[in-house]
């Protein structure tokens, strides 16, 4: 039995699932499905088998210190390392939604950028050699989508440290707490929340790919962000139902697959073709869309 292992974090259903699904397709090795709730993982992975597909499960949640750190130590227990890592898991509210605006803030954060920074600080020591990390970002995570001139360069700053990137999504939580509509004003208008912690996770993939080119480059490990296309998921059945052709799962997960399996990217962002693009130029027009549906 092959000792490679693949893992894609949030996977019970939605893109993640897709992802583990064309995994276990494709690749020669343990394909891990993780989810917070026991029961819905393990319903996914059932459903997986009886389409033929063998993934495993192990429960992770990436707002659970805890969680993550169980999950670290029985990867490195029964399989020595990691092989393929994909961060898919995410939060986000929609525009209904009662909770106020700084929670709604404090907890995209804590979650979507502090959640997966942790999964990587705990997996990244037990990567292998030619390991590839995949970063689900998305279009709301381009530059572009940081309202203050200011604040951009300093996400665009190729000498952004860690420390400087968690002082900056740090601020995000302190502003939205004090004051709404400045925030928006100064950091975005549209679900500021969502975007601020998906610029913020493409911002530390290219930190992330500098840090290991620099202190462990004979190792090979890639990490790359993507943008898998406007998808019909729970989480953004809101913004797809304006927008034609949304894609499905399966053609969502293609980029994400394409990132974990064949690239050879280091420190990129990639777009749902398969193709790259400036992450710090400007805003990436979508019209393609509408061409889907005639």
């Amino acid at each position: 039995m092959s000792h490679k292992v693949a893992v894609v974090t949030g996977s019970n259903k939605g893109i993640g699932y897709a992802i583990v699904k064309g995994l276990c397709e494709k690749y020669d090795g343990n394909v891990y499905l993780t989810a917070r709730d026991i029961t819905r993982g393990q319903q996914a992975v059932k459903e997986l088998k009886s389409l033929g597909f063998n993934p495993h499960f192990h429960q992770l949640d990436i707002g659970d210190p805890e969680s993550v750190e169980t999950f670290k130590d029985y990867l490195k227990e029964k399989y020595g390392g990691l092989d393929v890592l994909v961060n898919n898991a995410v939060i986000g509210f929609q525009s209904d939604d009662p909770t106020p605006f700084g929670i709604q803030s404090k907890e995209s954060i804590r979650v979507n950028y502090y959640g997966t920074l942790n999964v990587c600080e705990q997996l990244f020591p037990i990567l292998r050699q030619n390991a590839r990390v995949v970063n689900l970002t998305s279009s709301f995570g381009h530059s572009s989508k940081i309202q203050s001139p200011e604040l951009r360069s300093k996400f665009t700053d190729k000498n952004l440290t860690l420390p400087e990137l968690n002082e900056l999504v740090d601020q995000f939580v302190t502003d939205s707490i004090a004051d709404e509509v400045a925030t928006k004003k100064k950091w975005s208008p549209l679900w500021p929340s969502y975007i601020v912690s998906k610029v913020a996770l493409s911002a530390l993939s290219f930190l992330q790919q500098r840090t290991l080119d620099c202190e462990i480059p004979n190792r090979n490990i890639s990490v790359n962000a993507v943008h898998p296309g406007y998808i019909e998921t729970d989480l953004s059945r809101e913004l797809t139902s304006r927008i034609p052709g949304a894609l499905s799962i399966e053609e969502g997960a293609k980029a994400p697959l394409f990132l974990a399996l064949e690239a050879d990217f280091k420190g990129k962002y990639v777009w749902e073709d398969c193709s790259l693009k400036d992450w710090e130029g400007p805003e990436i027009e979508l019209f393609y869309y509408v061409g889907k549906t005639e």
